[in-house]
């Protein structure tokens, strides 16, 4: 039975049989440009500290209140 909170089910699957967590599985089919190829999105570098902590409450990386831009920045690339 698909779960509500999973906005990318397929994707959601297929993360989980290739080894995936379920939690990490989640927050990438959760995250609304997963998986689209082209690179819209600008280099985390050139966002704003206020871009870069919105974005790391969406994937739930701990302490990121007391982060600085730079430590924001390693903590969405190895997330």
């Amino acid at each position: 039975m698909p779960d509500a909170r999973i906005q990318n089910e397929k994707q959601y699957q297929a993360l989980l049989e290739i080894g995936y967590s379920k939690e990490k599985a989640a927050r990438i089919a959760n995250t609304p440009d997963a998986g689209e190829k082209g690179g819209r999105a600008k280099p985390y570098d050139e966002w704003t500290k206020a871009e870069l902590y919105q974005q790391a409450i969406k994937v739930g990386i701990p302490g990121r209140s007391y982060m600085s831009k730079k430590n924001l920045v390693n903590a969405l690339r190895s997330n």
